[in-house]
């Protein structure tokens, strides 16, 4: 037997299918439920149970109630109880008496209302909707703005504006609270027109972004003088230093994603002729990979010693192969070792771009466990000032 609750719960699984069909134009009825019939043995030991949950179901019925399910009963001769109905077929017979059963009717009345206005302006998009009613029905009330942006990108689908700026009758806020569905819409619109390898929202849709600030210290004091009006400590967005072509010969790059600490090193850089030097709190090392001013330059890369400061180096070095490591050797890390503590675990194993006496060093630190990791601000100030002049020098 089934029970009315369970014909709902079998009912509500077929609805994104009913959606999906209605957008297809697909969409049939009688619609089928399937249930367990009784079988005869159990007829005579459930008979009451069996009678009780058969009154249920009529009761529950279009019978009954007027719209719902429709139930077809059968007559049986059971040679113990005697002549019984028992129920041979559940459906709906229509899409009202479905509807109304689910308490749909108003949902599914805007949801082809929201279909129509989509497939109206965009229609490219009806194969997506057929797909994801699920996504439709999500976002049922905010379909006239989506359509707006959507539209707006197709017109121009480079704006090189920022998101907030878009010349559109919607809340400033509009897109960025509903980036994942704009996203995947305008993805299927203007797919020819998008930066693929890019997932940030505006950097993919060619928008205008808060771009990463790139601090840098100019540590010849003639340089500073020369370029910049003898100001030696700048921040400069990411699109703009690409551009740069600062005439030096040397750059220190000094990073850290998790703090601060390290300002200070970077803050107490000796003045180093021909040299400027780069602080790495703020941004990914990733934006550095299109300076391309930077290929023909001397790069001095001092980070912690720990996997992640190894990690980081092995990705600069692969933007620009010249990249020498400062203090990140046995010697440095032995001398201070009193002073490491335990870093986070990785699960990196493998660096490409490491020299073999740097690649020792790493699986070192990550096969020690704890006290595997050295932070460059612990390091003493005349100790890095030594290893600093003896690389300048070295060259």
């Amino acid at each position: 037997m089934i029970h009315p609750e369970e014909i709902k719960t079998k009912a509500s699984r077929m609805y994104l299918n009913i959606l999906s069909s209605s957008v297809q134009g697909t969409l049939s009825f009688p619609i089928e439920i399937s249930f367990g019939k009784i079988k005869a043995n159990e007829t005579l030991e459930n008979f009451s149970v069996i009678n009780n949950e058969i009154k249920k179901l009529r009761n529950e019925s279009k019978e009954k109630k007027g719209y719902g399910y429709s139930t077809e009963y059968i007559l049986k001769n059971d040679r113990k109880i005697g002549k019984q109905y028992f129920p041979s077929r559940i459906y709906f017979e229509d899409l009202n008496d479905y509807l109304k059963f689910l308490h749909k009717e108003k949902e599914y009345h805007l949801f082809m209302q929201a279909v129509q206005q989509i497939i109206a302006q965009l229609p490219q998009l009806q194969p997506w909707i057929e797909s994801n009613p699920k996504k439709v029905l999500d976002n049922i009330d905010n379909w006239n703005d989506i359509i707006k942006v959507c539209r707006y990108f197709i017109e121009c689908p480079k704006p090189n504006i920022y998101i907030r700026e878009l010349p559109l009758d919607i809340s400033t806020k509009f897109v960025e609270e509903n980036e994942a569905i704009i996203r995947t819409l305008l993805d299927i619109l203007i797919g020819e027109h998008l930066n693929k390898d890019e997932s940030d929202f505006k950097m993919r849709f060619n928008l205008k972004y808060s771009e990463p600030l790139i601090r840098l210290r100019i540590l010849d004091y003639e340089m500073a003088q020369e370029l910049f009006s003898g100001v030696d400590d700048l921040s400069i967005p990411q699109s703009q230093f690409n551009k740069l072509n600062i005439p030096c010969s040397r750059v220190f790059i000094l990073e850290n994603k998790t703090n601060y600490s390290n300002i200070f090193n970077f803050l107490s850089l000796p003045v180093i002729k021909d040299s400027i030097s780069i602080f790495g709190k703020g941004f990914g090392i990733g934006v550095l990979k299109n300076a391309v001013w930077l290929s023909n330059k001397q790069i001095i890369y001092w980070g912690d010693i720990d996997a992640h400061g190894f990690q980081i180096l092995s990705q600069i070095r692969g933007y620009f192969p010249q990249t020498q490591s400062c203090m990140m050797d046995f010697e440095t890390f032995r001398e201070f070792k009193n002073l490491a503590v335990t870093g986070t675990d990785t699960k990196v194993t493998a660096l490409e771009y490491l020299t073999p006496e740097e690649h020792e060093l790493f699986e070192h630190l990550i096969n020690l466990k704890e006290n595997n990791r050295l932070e460059q601000e612990k390091i003493p100030h005349a100790y890095a000032l030594k290893n600093i002049h003896e690389i300048v020098n070295s060259q």
